[in-house]
């Protein structure tokens, strides 16, 4: 794991998980190799369920296609999106499957700092993208959500906890 990759994982655990109760039904959309979902669960965390169009995820499929793939509309308390807005428009379907008062807790590159990640990864400093950074947005102009808390991390890269009406 990458130096500066391993110490975000360790902050966004910190910033992110404390806020999660124990009973909240989860749904992490790009669990990738599945790290949040490993800590998650050894942590007491019991109704997590890790999405990606890859496995190993408990669902493969893609996000957008969230009907089909069995999720139903308001059913999650917690949807966690690390490092995948910048890859696909998520917001609407975020927004669809979170129960009221439900959380999204993302992040996602600054979209003009983003040729910086680019030489972090080339020097070997943070993980490598695995497809494009086609969808770069600024999460304050994300619209679906009225209720965001967010942050900007390292002048790299911004957090976000959204809050569904």
């Amino acid at each position: 794991m990458p130096l500066l990759s391993e110490i975000a994982r360790r902050k966004k655990i910190t910033y992110f998980f404390s806020g999660i109760h124990k009973s909240h039904k989860i749904l992490e959309i790009g669990c990738g190799g599945g790290w949040a979902g490993q800590y998650l669960i050894s942590h007491g965390w019991s109704d997590y369920v890790g999405l990606d169009i890859k496995p190993p995820a408990d669902i493969v499929g893609d996000i957008l296609n969230w009907r089909k793939l069995g999720i139903k509309e308001s059913s999650y308390d917690i949807v966690i999106a690390f490092e995948v807005a910048e890859h696909v428009d998520i917001f609407g379907a975020c927004n669809a499957i979170l129960k009221p008062g439900g959380k999204l807790m993302i992040t996602t590159p600054l979209p003009y700092m983003d040729w910086a990640l680019r030489m972090l990864e080339l020097w070997g400093l943070n993980q490598k993208r695995t497809t494009p950074h086609s969808n770069l947005v600024y999460l304050k102009d994300v619209s679906c959500f009225r209720n965001k808390n967010i942050k900007i991390v390292g002048f790299l890269s911004q957090w976000g906890i959204f809050t569904k009406d």
